[in-house]
């Protein structure tokens, strides 16, 4: 088998929960056995592979069980709740990616880590809050929330909280991570961003209240990881310009200076494509080859350059 280089591949939602679907944890299986697929293509092929994902559907299911059950038990704060939403999610890919190499009769062994990811307490997320995350409230319950401290945002379809995303600055086990890449093991990590922490003089680390968005935090594990391929997995075939305009128009092969100005002019927006792109133009910047932005189902065309749009520095 020829090594066609290290590659960090970001999950994105869908491929666990789709769009149409409740999120039973047995449509996330089913999805999930599905995207094993597509990365044991690109096994088979050669890449050494550490596979990220994003979480909001899971975590946002655990903030309302929260809720609900909060006057029988006592509520997890959100740290604690991004953790463990890592260790289902990463439990789901670890079992079923296992059972794909195996069928495919790879012998390579594959471990989820819950990662945590150092950031600056100093970010400007933590003063100004702007990451909407759980469930859906009312006016009036979101009001009452306000009140007792608890930042809310009104959006299409009522309020939610909003809570700080700092920018990652280094995933804290990369070196386990490349470690463990070196004896052969398949590495999940950095799920939902990972668990956001800070370094405490004469404490150590310290887990705040936050997200870290998984793009962001992929490449950061990538660049410390010296990976040749970013491959960031979304809900479309190609990043477009004016998306779902009259004059939208398809990227395929574009260059970082390229995508560098679009994004400069505002093509892509925070809530969307936005991360994604920033994640490129960093990758690139920080010596990076390649990255490959497409849907689940073409990754590993786009991991061999054939589709998606690619960007090279």
């Amino acid at each position: 088998m020829t090594n066609k280089g290290r590659a960090v591949i970001a999950l994105g939602g869908n491929a666990l929960v789709k769009p149409e679907q409740k999120g039973t944890i047995y449509e996330q299986f089913a999805n999930t056995r599905e995207t094993s697929a597509h990365i044991v293509k690109m096994i088979k092929a050669g890449w050494e592979v550490v596979i990220t994902h994003g979480n909001g559907p899971q975590v946002g299911a655990i903030l309302i069980q929260n809720e609900r059950a909060k006057n029988e038990v006592p509520a997890m704060p959100l740290g604690i709740c991004v953790a463990e939403s890592e260790g289902v999610i990463g439990y789901m890919i670890q079992q079923c990616l296992s059972n794909a190499l195996r069928k495919a009769d790879l012998k390579k062994p594959v471990v989820a880590l819950v990662t945590q990811v150092l950031v600056d307490d100093n970010d400007p997320s933590f003063s100004n809050p702007t990451k909407p995350i759980g469930p859906y409230y009312t006016k009036k319950v979101a009001e009452a929330m306000r009140k007792a401290g608890q930042p809310m945002m009104e959006q299409r379809h009522g309020w939610r909280m909003i809570v700080p995303s700092p920018d990652p600055k280094a995933v804290v086990e990369a070196d386990v991570i490349k470690k463990l890449m070196e004896d052969g093991i398949i590495v999940i990590a950095s799920g939902g961003g990972g668990m956001p922490v800070i370094e405490k003089p004469g404490w150590g680390l310290d887990g705040l209240e936050a997200v870290i968005d998984k793009d962001l935090a992929s490449e950061r594990l990538a660049h410390q990881l010296g990976a040749d391929l970013l491959l960031i997995l979304t809900g479309e075939d190609n990043v477009c310009l004016n998306y779902g305009k009259p004059d939208q128009r398809i990227l395929t092969g574009v260059t970082l200076a390229e995508i560098k100005a679009y994004y400069e002019a505002g093509h892509f927006p925070p809530g969307s494509m936005g991360p994604k792109i920033l994640a490129a133009i960093r990758f690139l910047e920080g010596g990076g080859k390649r990255v490959a932005i497409t849907s689940l189902d073409k990754a590993y065309e786009a991991a061999e350059g054939r589709t998606g749009t690619q960007i090279v520095s």
